[in-house]
């Protein structure tokens, strides 16, 4: 938490359009049905799938005059910079602005600022944009779609996880990873256990099949990251973890009954007190029967496939 105020811009498909308000809800404890949303909470907009911009507010007016105003007071010292206007689509109510008066407005405000113009390589961007008829002036930090990198993996399988649903998967398993130690105790070929290590987030990976261990490990590798994946079957997990991630066999490696479904979840009670589950089933008395309850749900579509993402405590 801080003083300070981010303006973040979202875009996805309707498909993830619930699974997005679980990771929104994960991150800053609400969530919003617009693709607008203003928190102090500071995350990397890299980091969510869903997100495209992050904008830091340094001014805000209720007229483009004023905030024009307010923008003469920066003085960059003759360091490079570029303003960007952020109504290229629609935004909350407000309708997307055109391109001639989008590049109008960014000429306005470049001309207050004392620096140097660089559309190229600028050292700072900056954002405005107008939302509910107020207007807003800040750094801008653009996100980088690095799930998108991550799809083409040495080892893969039909079943898996996308990087898109395995990125909001991740952050909504541990949205602030300071201090938090997580585990994947079913990893598969490593889709989530990617996604969480690129974003730094503490989390080892293990599974029954040694075959797709290998795979998971190597995937790791490919994209020049370090993690631990052991073999072995949940039974065995001694240390405990502040959270794990299970996504539930169901793919051609692993064959799995719902009695053994039901034994994941009560394994996973040992060593966790959360757990975010991804399944294709309804688990919901599993759930409770191994002692968690369910805080949070939602159902992540592509087309006519569905899977429930549940967090448990």
């Amino acid at each position: 938490m801080s003083n300070r105020e981010f303006i973040y811009t979202y875009s996805g498909h309707r498909d993830e359009y619930d699974l997005c308000r679980m990771e929104m809800r994960s991150f800053f404890g609400f969530d919003v049905l617009s693709n607008v949303l203003k928190s102090t909470i500071e995350i990397d907009p890299s980091r969510s799938p869903f997100m495209k911009e992050r904008l830091e507010v340094i001014y805000e007016g209720d007229s483009f005059e004023q905030i024009a105003d307010l923008v003469e007071q920066l003085d960059l010292d003759h360091a490079t910079f570029k303003v960007v206007c952020l109504n290229d689509s629609e935004l909350g109510s407000m309708k997307k602005v055109g391109h001639s008066k989008r590049r109008e407005i960014e000429r306005n405000i470049g001309l207050r600022i004392k620096g140097e113009p660089d559309l190229e390589q600028p050292e700072t961007v900056f954002g405005v944009v107008m939302i509910d008829n107020k207007w807003y002036f800040g750094k801008l930090e653009v996100s980088e779609p690095i799930w998108l990198h991550h799809q083409q993996k040495p080892h893969m399988y039909s079943t898996a996880l996308n990087t898109r649903v395995a990125r909001a998967v991740a952050n909504i398993a541990v949205p602030h990873p300071n201090g938090v130690r997580a585990i994947d105790p079913c990893c598969g070929i490593g889709t989530v256990l990617v996604e969480a290590l690129s974003m730094g987030i503490d989390i080892v990976g293990r599974d029954i099949n040694r075959r797709v261990v290998l795979g998971s490990r190597k995937n790791i590798a490919h994209f020049g990251l370090e993690g631990n994946v052991t073999t072995g079957p949940i039974s065995e997990i001694e240390d405990n973890y502040d959270v794990a991630i299970i996504d539930m066999p169901y793919n051609l490696f692993t064959h799995i009954t719902v009695e053994e479904q039901l034994d994941i979840v009560k394994q996973a009670r040992r060593f966790t007190k959360k757990v975010v589950i991804v399944t294709i089933d309804t688990m919901d008395h599993m759930v409770e029967e191994a002692g968690f309850e369910i805080i949070d749900r939602c159902e992540a579509r592509k087309g006519t496939f569905a899977r429930q993402v549940l967090v448990c405590k």
